[in-house]
């Protein structure tokens, strides 16, 4: 006979200054999907995991010593400290001057306001720097290498990346531009301005050709657009993955999970082989439904 033991999940360790003890609360799902997203932000911000919990944890339970942040977060004493110090530096709690020492979060909007305007003006000055590392870096002498073109790969993770890269190979394109987008996506490219920028370059003489499987979604982002030569796929694509070729020279193909609804990665590659694979693909579903 088996014992089955239920695993706890999404258990919170909260002080209770009143008994002297510490509980343990059983949080719902929503505020842990709530907590999680919040988290991200702060890590995209620059904020290390172990800031993150530490910043949350004052900001969700209020004025704590550090021993009583060490318990609760199970981090070593010497860390918790050293974790508090650079949090202070960055403006994000604040010293209780009593004894004992104790530290206050600063507000969830104000942290945000500060994290927001630190990046901006570390990305400010990358910006005023640009130029001289540029000339830097063409100062450096150059190696004896031969010229040759080389087909390679490369895998990208993140929308922002995926989006940065189809950007990119838009931007080059000259000739023509072939994509089919799946109805998952659709509504990235809108939100996300790639399909605008479908227009812009149709606008510059590129060849433009969309194509995407039927449906409301679909429809809906599609009429929103101006591009002659948008169709949508009568064939069973469903499982097709959305991928943009441009000039027949390079190819971003989205790679999904969970039946298409998760975004995991994307492929770019100049890899000759698999670009006019996909083109004869493109052409094929293209043609069927002209």
């Amino acid at each position: 006979m088996e014992l089955s033991v239920e695993k706890p999940e999404n258990i919170m360790k909260l002080y209770d200054e009143n008994t002297g003890s510490w509980r343990f609360v059983k949080t719902d799902k929503g505020l842990s999907k709530s907590l999680e997203t919040i988290e991200k932000t702060l890590y995209r911000l620059g904020l290390s995991k172990n800031e993150i919990k530490v910043y949350v944890y004052l900001a969700r339970a209020g004025e704590r010593k550090a021993s009583e942040i060490s318990e609760g977060l199970s981090l070593h004493r010497t860390e918790t400290y050293r974790i508090l110090r650079d949090l202070e530096k960055k403006g994000l709690i604040s010293s209780v001057f009593e004894k004992p020492l104790k530290f206050i979060a600063t507000p969830f909007e104000k942290a945000l306001d500060i994290l927001i305007e630190t990046k901006k003006m570390k990305l400010s000055l990358l910006e005023k720097r640009k130029a001289n590392l540029v000339d830097i870096w063409l100062s450096l002498p150059k190696p004896e290498t031969e010229n040759e073109r080389k087909e390679v790969f490369q895998i990208l993770e993140g929308e922002e990346q995926i989006s940065l890269k189809a950007d990119e190979i838009l931007n080059s394109a000259e000739k023509e531009v072939s994509i089919f987008v799946s109805e998952h996506d659709i509504p990235n490219f809108y939100h996300s301005g790639l399909l605008d920028k479908l227009e812009k370059i149709y606008k510059k003489d590129v060849d433009v050709q969309l194509l995407t499987n039927y449906s409301p979604k679909s429809c809906f982002f599609i009429e929103k657009i101006k591009l002659k030569k948008a169709k949508y796929s009568l064939s069973n694509v469903d499982e097709l993955p959305t991928f943009i070729l441009t000039d027949n020279k390079q190819l971003v193909l989205l790679i999904r999970t969970n039946n298409g609804k998760k975004r995991v990665a994307a492929l770019w590659t100049n890899y000759d082989a698999f670009v006019k694979a996909l083109k004869t693909l493109f052409l094929e579903l293209w043609n069927n439904n002209a």
